[in-house]
């Protein structure tokens, strides 16, 4: 495993991150709680990164309704202090925990209620990272910044970024933490592989001028790069196209299916499975720090770890892009 530098920050995170927004659930929606990993499968998942060295789990206060954390907190009990010491824990904060009017966004006291009841299902005293779920509309991002502000200077966090954000929001963000003395976004954590490329326009250049670190969610685009949905071809059952396909809609076009086949072709040059070119593109991006990776079996892990060791030459890299460089493609 490879360590990198988070942004301007002395922390290092593992180039894989381990995603656990299926640990007792499909992401943040209610429809789906009790549903994706079980504890045990769950466990199995956590064992495999930790043995690979991946350090950063990350999940999310409304993932599975808090069921992600619980699970992550209990296998933090039995691993014992030693792994806890070694892991970076980070979750996010933003999507509905409740049926009131104030249980979800990013308000002063919604924020701070939930990082208490976080810390609490996970058995933990703090966060390392910590990060807006998305912008809130309804809250002024300076009630927003000042809060994680002070959650840095109580000690119950270490670092902040931001998910599901724009360039010009990241840019604003900045900003008022610069003017007022705030803790800083040190990265952001947003939709980002070969068939979503909608941040390299304004987002990156951005991070790059500010020094923030990039850990894309989804690098596999729903599995859509994986090579498992065939053109004509029914979804698989149990497939993110069966259970949540609404993100995806836009890849059902024969121009996608034009970029898979030529994705194809180049994995099958190089001996390897698509999954595994497709994230060695993605960490081979200039601008990517680490990738997170949602497997939902330790076999899955595998095409990460494989990707590391898969060396791109610029020529290499530059012609997979290329592959999906298409009107059709994000």
């Amino acid at each position: 495993m490879r360590y990198v530098s988070l942004g301007r920050t002395g922390v290092k995170v593992s180039s894989v991150i381990l995603g656990c927004g299926n640990f007792g659930g499909i992401g943040s929606a209610p429809a789906f709680f009790g549903q994706g990993e079980t504890e045990g499968q769950a466990g199995a998942l956590m064992d495999a990164a930790f043995a690979a060295g991946v350090n950063v789990f990350d999940t999310a206060d409304a993932y599975g309704g808090g069921c992600s954390e619980e699970m992550i907190g209990r296998w933090l009990a039995r691993k014992g202090a030693a792994a806890r010491d070694s892991l970076l824990l980070s979750s996010k904060v933003f999507n509905p925990v409740g049926d009131g009017p104030n249980d979800w966004g990013l308000s002063r006291r919604h924020i701070m209620r939930q990082v208490e009841a976080s810390l609490r299902r996970l058995g933990a005293d703090h966060f390392d990272l910590y990060l807006i779920h998305e912008p809130d509309p309804t809250t002024p991002l300076e009630e927003t910044l000042w809060a994680l502000d002070d959650l840095v200077r109580q000690g119950k966090v270490r670092y902040i970024g931001a998910s599901n954000m724009p360039a010009w929001l990241t840019a604003k963000a900045l900003w008022l933490s610069d003017t007022h003395g705030w803790t800083r976004f040190e990265w952001v954590q947003n939709s980002f592989s070969l068939l979503e490329r909608n941040d390299e326009a304004e987002l990156f250049p951005l991070l790059a001028d500010q020094g923030l670190g990039y850990t894309p969610f989804s690098p596999l685009a729903g599995g859509w790069l994986t090579g498992k949905y065939g053109r004509g071809e029914p979804f698989p059952e149990g497939s993110r196209m069966t259970l949540r396909p609404e993100p995806y809609g836009g890849y059902l076009s024969e121009r996608v299916h034009d970029s898979l086949d030529a994705l194809r072709g180049h994995a099958a040059e190089r001996g390897v499975d698509m999954a595994t070119l497709a994230l060695a593109w993605l960490v081979r991006h200039p601008r990517v720090t680490a990738p997170i990776v949602g497997p939902r079996r330790p076999d899955q892990l595998e095409p990460a770890l494989r990707a590391l060791e898969l060396d791109l030459t610029d020529d290499e890299w530059h012609r997979i892009g290329g592959y999906f460089s298409c009107p059709g493609v994000r």
